[in-house]
């Protein structure tokens, strides 16, 4: 694929969409959101991708929405603004919804709406160096790109409330303590770290690992009778597939070879 601020690419069943748009920290403007949106409709209709990563060139991840897009003399309208809003909603829902694991690899800024977006992925890799803020109250804005959704139920709503109102930067070991990164690796060991994660995941039952998912999502909406519900449902569908009798198989042939 070619775009203009995306870098797009697949290697071993992992699509990686890189941010890229250096010289602003890769911040978004209407360009890189329509390609961004673009190329996540592109990894989640490809059949040949199981995993998606996304990331940021030139040592930052995202710096959020690009204020010098933005002119204070011809403010956006309520319509305009929602709609705004709306047209990157629908990719965003894409990544929380999709069958297919989403990593996320950030260094330097997580700003903003980059904030939003690598809350979107199952896992968050992140260099001690990544720094992430919710900036959005320096400039009299809400949080968009799914925070409001997402950040309460990583890290619990006192806290969120916390990083929202405050507008306060952490860096990627405290957004490790806090539970929203997972990893964090050098800065020179992040892109393949989290590309080796990648193809790990893509190796794994991709029936098994959408359903994990979204039995996961559901979870924090559910009640107990409906989740064990799922359960039963979901690893009487995992416990017919050639996946987990082939898994057996090979348990067992080790466990004959092991024997004295």
């Amino acid at each position: 694929m070619s775009y203009q601020f995306i870098d797009y690419s697949v290697t071993e069943q992992v699509a990686t969409i890189a941010l890229n748009r250096p010289e602003r920290r890769n911040a978004l403007d209407l360009t890189m959101r329509a390609e961004f949106a673009d190329a996540i409709g592109t990894a989640l209709t490809d059949d040949a991708v199981r995993v998606l990563l996304l990331a940021g060139n030139g040592g930052h991840f995202c710096a959020g929405g690009d204020m010098r897009s933005m002119n204070p003399d011809q403010p956006i309208d309520g319509v305009n603004g929602r709609r705004r809003m709306k047209s990157l909603h629908k990719a965003l829902r894409a990544l929380l919804e999709t069958d297919k694991p989403v990593i996320a690899a950030v260094d330097g800024s997580v700003y903003g709406g980059g904030f939003g977006i690598a809350l979107m992925a199952d896992m968050i890799v992140a260099t001690a160096r990544a720094r992430f803020c919710l900036s959005f109250v320096r400039v009299g804005l809400v949080p968009d790109c799914g925070v409001l959704y997402t950040l309460p139920r990583v890290i619990g709503l006192n806290r969120a409330k916390a990083l929202v109102m405050s507008g306060r930067e952490i860096d990627g070991e405290r957004a490790r303590e806090m539970g929203i990164v997972d990893e964090v690796v050098a800065p020179e060991a992040l892109r393949a770290h989290a590309q080796a994660l990648g193809r790990t995941l893509a190796s794994g039952s991709a029936d098994m690992l959408a359903m994990a998912k979204h039995g996961l999502n559901l979870s924090l909406e559910s009640g107990m009778n409906a989740m064990f519900e799922y359960e039963a449902t979901a690893q009487g569908v995992a416990f017919s597939s050639d996946f987990h009798r082939n898994a057996v198989r090979e348990f067992l042939n080790r466990s004959r070879k092991d024997k004295p």
